[in-house]
């Protein structure tokens, strides 16, 4: 029997809906300072949904944000909670093969690489990440990734924790490339070297996972996808806030699982969602997926 690692979904605009508040450039991490519980709740949702492994919704909450955004004296305070939310939501859920990620986001700006920081200054930065999540997460996720520099040092700094690293790729709609220029299989085969254990491409289009699922799979063993429901995600400037993207209107839960059932089909072991994505998504995946005799797991080593 296949087995696929189901993911939750996006967090950030699931929960900016939930609080009914005005999105900021912290984004989901402003929702965990002031409504915290909206947090847990909707990690148990994707829980109950049939996700296996959950993502700390700590994305926004890196130095170099917090200190263009808010305060820098936020980072461990927002880590913690984020710990907080995602351990409290598998204690209720009562299930006992729930993973936690923990993310390693682009330091400073989604969907560009013009606004990276330098390699060393990034490695730093990266290592506090891992130093306030290690000991609360299963594996790391360091997802995002705009360039082939920002994923050498996010994995070498989650490669210090000794647990599993998955690094997953964001590719540019219209080029199907990373937004720094660079080629997905350049990307996989300067990252492969350093010991990552899956690779991934998410917060796209599904119709650019389609271009690109070919070459992702026929070059590494553990491969997966997590794709966005975007019209656009251009308007969106380092410092913004989502709240300048609109959504689309043809990804049900129902066509978004049978593309999943689709990537799977075709090779890929790790699927779930990013921005707008939903429970009501991931519900589908898991049904789907469990119709067509396919087992959904934490760990492909289970």
């Amino acid at each position: 029997m296949t087995s696929v690692i189901l993911l939750d979904g996006g967090m950030g605009q699931e929960l900016i809906k939930r609080a009914n508040v005005k999105a900021t450039p912290l984004w989901s991490a402003q929702v965990m300072l002031e409504q915290p519980a909206l947090v847990r709740d909707l990690h148990l949702d994707f829980i109950n949904a049939g996700a296996k492994v959950i993502t700390l919704n700590n994305y926004t909450a890196t130095p170099g944000r917090l200190a263009r955004d808010a305060s820098i004296d936020l980072l461990a305070p927002l880590h913690q909670a984020a710990i907080s939310a995602a351990q409290s939501a598998i204690e209720l859920s009562g299930d006992n093969d729930i993973r936690i990620a923990g993310c390693l986001p682009p330091l400073m700006a989604s969907y560009t690489a013009d606004a990276a920081l330098d390699f060393n200054t990034s490695l730093t930065h990266y290592q506090q990440l891992v130093e306030l999540q290690r000991t609360a997460v299963d594996v790391f996720i360091c997802e995002t990734m705009a360039s082939i520099s920002e994923a050498t040092a996010a994995v070498t700094a989650a490669k210090t924790a000794n647990k599993p690293v998955w690094v997953s790729f964001v590719l540019h709609d219209q080029l199907a490339q990373l937004p720094s220029g660079e080629s997905l299989v350049d990307a996989i085969d300067a990252i492969q070297y350093l010991g990552v254990d899956a690779v991934l491409v998410n917060c796209c289009a599904l119709e650019t996972i389609n271009k690109t699922l070919p070459s992702l799979v026929a070059h590494f063993p553990v491969t997966g996808v997590y794709a966005n429901a975007f019209v656009d995600v251009e308007p969106l400037k380092p410092g913004g806030t989502v709240d300048c993207l609109e959504e689309r209107d043809d990804i049900s839960p129902s066509m978004y699982a049978k593309q999943c059932l689709s990537w799977v089909q075709d090779g890929v072991s790790i699927v779930g969602g990013c921005c707008a994505i939903g429970p009501s998504h991931i519900k589908a995946i898991n049904q789907l997926l469990t119709d067509n005799h396919i087992k959904v797991v934490s760990d492909l080593d289970h």
